[in-house]
């Protein structure tokens, strides 16, 4: 049994707010049992209780990721993984000396690298062949709508010139037709069956990996936005379940059923009865050393469009040439309409969470009237279907965002006017539509429900960070550039509550997220207390301790002491 905790000298955030009146919890038997001064909470506890001395950091509920893919994110980590390179030099440099300390991989895998550092975000293959010499590399581009792939890799799965690209991808090629090394979308499942797949021990220790590094971040539960098959990883069903038999999962878990691109019409009912028996494989597990933790499969995801970088963003209006004249490429939806408007409503009935990755103008409103559908089916609505990224929305849009009853399913960390956004969207979107790019505060005067997540491995799943750019509009540490649509900034307060509370409705657990008498100790320690400084200063936050079920996970700089 863990003892009891006394947190104390503290800011905590209570509704939406720093609370005056206290500055203590007291934790018992995994749950909080007392919110006041020290003194009111020492009574509520074991006289044996260990103290964690805040410091006046501000304590929130544990923070909730409602969109990521941390086996990925994980597999990444532990393999050959670019997130850190700072231009082209560095990844490729990068590169060569992972294979040079693994010459025995037949395929190096990874990803991480990013679309900023190569011209029109688009690394050529001959790169790869001077880093590595005739080797087979296949790694996903940091937004993962995208890979790099080596001359071997790309003559291992015999593409040429003459080879299609797929409906739902795009295979870049230079004048003579010829595969010039980055393959989007649809495009990059042409390898799925070429690279090596991760071992079951892999794929748990992917699990581990990430999930020790949410704790150091105060991230107490996950949304798995993909679990299936998709861009060159494997379905990570048996690795969750794995995870927890073995007593290694130490997080809430929801699970997103990734729904795929050729199911027809044909094949409707077949497809939902294998995804209701895929969710009653994971049934509601709780962990086998401790009860506190659990793992559920509630939702499929619908990818319904891509990114506006590689013009796979489903747009109402087409994209721009060099020029700045319109193109007649309006993006790419990667499902037939028809079929959606069919499965969809029979999945949201069978009990499905509906969770939709909708970036472009067109795909939200596609999304939107899929949900009109399900409504009109008499779908449940506290399933708390959501709409992800939000990118490129028309604002006429939103009253059938409200009328649909879904939650807003916010990415900050991406709200942020930069270098990459400047020379990647601009161009393609014009000032007009770059203008009004991710209108958060639009949705919250609207009153739709907003929750958070970050997308990681796509960037990085420090809350803090995410949380900047959502006030500021800027990259963290920015300050050449004007905000981006600085009205639809939002305040301070709604985001640790988005990220949070809000979260919890896409987790479906109205216990989560929250710091009141009786709710889970699930609890992030900041070292500081954000309220109190510049606004500009606010990605300078760090999480200093983690509690999930009242146990401590992590302990960074905030000290303990027994009482």
């Amino acid at each position: 049994m863990n003892r009891d905790l006394i947190i104390t000298n503290a800011a905590l955030f209570i509704d939406g707010r720093v609370d005056d009146a206290s500055d203590s919890l007291g934790i018992a038997n995994g749950a909080i049992a007392a919110i006041g001064s020290h003194d009111d909470v020492e009574a509520a506890v074991a006289a044996d209780a260990e103290v964690i001395d805040a410091h006046g950091g501000l304590v929130t509920p544990g923070f909730l990721d409602c969109h990521a893919h941390p086996v990925q994110a994980g597999l990444e980590r532990l393999s050959c993984d670019l997130t850190d390179s700072t231009d082209a030099d560095h990844a490729v440099a990068m590169v060569s000396e992972f294979v040079a300390a693994h010459p025995q991989l037949d395929w190096i895998v990874g990803g991480g690298w990013h679309m900023q550092h190569f011209p029109d975000g688009k690394p050529s293959a001959d790169l790869l062949e001077a880093a590595a010499p005739g080797k087979k590399i296949y790694l996903v581009n940091a937004d993962h709508h995208g890979a790099w792939v080596s001359p071997a890799g790309i003559a291992a799965a015999g593409v040429t010139e003459a080879s299609a690209d797929p409906a739902d991808g795009i295979i870049d090629r230079d004048e003579a037709g010829r595969p010039t090394g980055t393959f989007q979308e649809g495009a990059m499942e042409i390898f799925q069956k070429f690279l090596p797949i991760p071992s079951l021990d892999q794929r748990v220790d992917a699990i581990v990996e990430a999930q020790n590094y949410y704790h150091s971040l105060g991230v107490t539960g996950w949304h798995d936005a993909i679990v299936g098959e998709y861009a060159g990883s494997g379905d990570s069903t048996e690795a969750y379940l794995e995870t927890v038999d073995r007593g290694l999962l130490n997080h809430i878990v929801t699970a997103a059923l990734w729904l795929r691109r050729d199911i027809t019409l044909d094949t409707v009912d077949e497809a939902v009865a294998g995804y209701i028996a895929q969710r009653h494989r994971f049934g509601d597990r709780i962990g086998v050393s401790d009860p506190r933790y659990r793992l559920r499969a509630t939702a499929i995801k619908v990818m319904m469009d891509g990114v506006p970088e590689s013009k796979t963003a489903a747009l109402k209006e087409p994209y721009l040439d060099a020029c700045g004249h319109p193109t007649d490429d309006l993006g790419t939806s990667h499902f037939d309409q028809a079929v959606l408007l069919d499965i969809l409503p029979k999945l949201a009935l069978a009990g499905f969470q509906l969770h939709f990755h909708a970036i472009g103008d067109r795909a939200i409103a596609d999304s939107l009237e899929v949900l009109e559908a399900v409504k009109a089916a008499g779908g449940d609505p506290a399933l708390n279907h959501h709409i992800a990224h939000l990118q490129s929305m028309d604002l006429e849009d939103i009253p059938r965002f409200v009328a649909s009853g879904a939650i807003a399913n916010m990415q900050a960390l991406w709200a942020a006017n930069s270098q990459q956004m400047r020379e990647l969207n601009l161009p393609l979107f014009g000032q007009d539509r770059y203008d009004i790019q991710y209108p958060f505060a639009s949705l919250e005067k609207a009153r739709v429900p907003l929750a958070m997540g970050s997308d990681w491995p796509v960037s990085t799943p420090d809350p803090w960070q995410a949380i900047h750019v959502a006030v500021n509009r800027l990259e963290p540490g920015e300050t050449s550039l004007p905000p981006l649509a600085p009205d639809e900034a939002l305040s301070l307060g709604t985001c640790i509550t988005a990220y949070t509370r809000g979260s919890s409705r896409v987790f479906l657990d109205d216990t989560l997220g929250r710091i009141e008498i009786g709710a889970p100790a699930d609890i992030a320690i900041a070292n500081a207390n954000p309220f109190d400084v510049s606004p500009e200063d606010i990605w300078l936050t760090r999480n200093a301790t983690t509690i999930i079920g009242g146990q401590v996970v992590y302990s960074g700089t905030a000290t303990s002491e027994a009482d």
